[in-house]
């Protein structure tokens, strides 16, 4: 394998501007990265769960004060704005440390749990392990929060990480390393690796222990197949086409502000964006009109004042005008944006918000990821129908019902296949970390966030004990005459009505057996 370039720069997707250089990692450091990690697992796997926590509350104090240089970072190398930095990337982030730093120590510590009456004279346990070495892959949509909160999930754990950023946002993954050496994490406990696909590649093939992945679903089978060869147990976060069902009876300026900001927010780079609405009929038009009518009012730039910022990915802009096209080649109507012809894209990445109409399933826009301000916009008659049309995709991350019916609200959520529902609300699952975050389908294999996402970086030991007083059990040798005591001891336990006494009997008869020695 070639050995990646000695250097690249760092551009703004914003503005053009150069912000940075980056040396990234040498392929042939792999496998002694590798080795720190393994050899720094012996020593922090041995602290205690609040020993570790207390370079978490050390990370989190210093994550504050920096707040606002953290966020400047994110914007620049990912030409969103500041304000979706601070309240969608870094404020998640912080929260999640709050979060590990209040419930680790529950979560993680052995629990005792019930022991089958049967097993009469035991005690159960349940140890959680940590695995070893953790390789987390991170993208570049939210590239703090989505790198930061598996490795200091699998951190907490007992786990060492290596942890290889997005190389389309390469500061912030510089960003995210300064921050973990200068809170003071002991040395080698947590590496970054910077580079491309090439280090990737190698970074899996080098057996970690797990492997936490986020990102595209291609991109996800392929780690998959690789760590399934050598039985790599993993996480994959994946990619999500998610629908918004508004009923007739929502309130309609709640819908489509909620539209707006599902779709368009991080210039719908967002694994649980909105990227398809659809309308009862009755509220179809109207809803429609409100929406073009607040999407023109939304401020597109760099500034304060400003809603939405420029495309992080110049491929991704490619991605988006393919979609975009196909469903105007095939009928669609464009309500609000302009043409990709016109978008004006070269060293800056900006593409208006787009509302389409007149849409369907033929069209890629309704099937595949699209990750760009696009939204497509389709009316329904029935409940079953959009049911139906939701379920109808190759993806399930994330989905949202909108309506003032309760009742039918959690009928049509239960009703679909999705990692989340939120009802009357959109992406918001994502910041409550007492909730599981996964998908289904192709949206990915996996879940994490809260008790749940500490835990998958630990194996589960099942232990049991026993005083050791006796001398034998009676379910031991020697089996002679004790087949019709057991007979006759189930039977009576697992009739419709438990015979206590009779159950007593069998039981002192198996232990009398049982001390009795085998005559010749």
């Amino acid at each position: 394998m070639e050995e990646i370039q000695e250097k690249w720069e760092a551009f703004s997707p914003a503005t053009g501007e150069k912000i940075g250089d980056l040396e990234p990692t040498p392929l042939s450091s792999i496998p002694h990265i590798y080795t720190k990690s393994r050899q720094s697992f012996q020593s922090w796997a041995k602290l205690s769960i609040s020993e570790r926590l207390y370079y978490f509350r050390q990370l989190r104090l210093l994550m504050v004060k920096r707040m606002d240089e953290i966020a400047e970072v994110i914007s620049n190398d990912t030409g969103k704005v500041k304000i979706e930095a601070l309240v969608a990337d870094i404020m998640p982030t912080i929260d999640a440390i709050k979060h590990i730093e209040k419930h680790a120590i529950k979560a993680l510590s052995t629990k005792k749990v019930g022991t089958p009456l049967l097993l009469i004279g035991k005690k159960s346990f349940i140890e959680y392990m940590p695995r070893g070495t953790v390789l987390v892959i991170s993208p570049w949509n939210y590239p703090l929060q989505l790198a930061m909160v598996p490795i200091l999930n699998a951190l907490a754990a007992g786990n060492t990480v290596i942890a290889k950023p997005s190389e389309v946002t390469p500061l912030v993954g510089v960003c995210i390393e300064n921050l973990f050496v200068e809170a003071g994490f002991p040395k080698d406990t947590i590496q970054f690796a910077h580079g491309g696909k090439e280090l990737g590649a190698a970074l899996t093939e080098q057996k970690p222990d797990y492997i936490f992945f986020t990102g595209s679903v291609r991109t996800g089978k392929m780690i998959g197949e690789v760590a399934a060869k050598q039985l790599i147990p993993t996480t994959l976060e994946l990619g999500g086409k998610d629908p918004m069902i508004v009923l007739r009876d929502a309130n309609l300026e709640r819908a489509v502000n909620g539209a707006l900001w599902g779709a368009f927010t991080n210039s719908g780079q967002v694994c649980m964006s909105v990227e398809r609405v659809y309308v009862e009929r009755p509220v179809y038009q109207e809803f429609l009109a409100l929406l073009k009518e607040k999407t023109r009012s939304m401020r597109q730039g760099t500034e304060l004042k400003d809603d939405i910022g420029s495309m992080t990915f110049p491929a991704q802009v490619d991605i988006v005008a393919g979609h975009l096209e196909d469903a105007l080649n095939k009928g669609a109507i464009l309500e609000s944006g302009k043409e990709p012809k016109e978008w004006g894209t070269g060293e800056t990445h900006f593409i208006p918000p787009i509302i389409l109409s007149n849409v369907d399933h033929s069209m890629r826009i309704m099937n595949e990821e699209t990750f760009g301000p696009v939204l497509p916009v389709v009316p329904f008659d029935s409940e079953e129908e959009v049911v139906a049309l939701a379920n109808g995709s190759e993806y399930g991350l994330n989905s949202s019902v909108w309506t003032i019916d309760k009742e039918k609200a959690r009928r049509i959520a239960s009703q679909l296949v999705t990692g989340a529902v939120t009802i009357n609300d959109v992406l918001v699952t994502v910041a409550n970390h007492h909730l599981p975050f996964g998908g289904t389908k192709q949206s990915g294999i996996g879940r994490y966030h809260g008790e749940q996402g500490m835990k998958i970086f630990c194996h589960e030991k099942a232990i049991m004990a026993d005083s050791g007083r006796k001398n034998t059990e009676i379910q031991w040798y020697p089996y002679e005459g004790k087949y019709t005591s057991f007979l006759s001891l189930f039977q009576n336990y697992f009739s419709f009505k438990t015979n206590w006494f009779e159950f007593g009997k069998d039981y002192l008869k198996l232990i009398k057996i049982s001390k009795a020695k085998r005559k010749d």
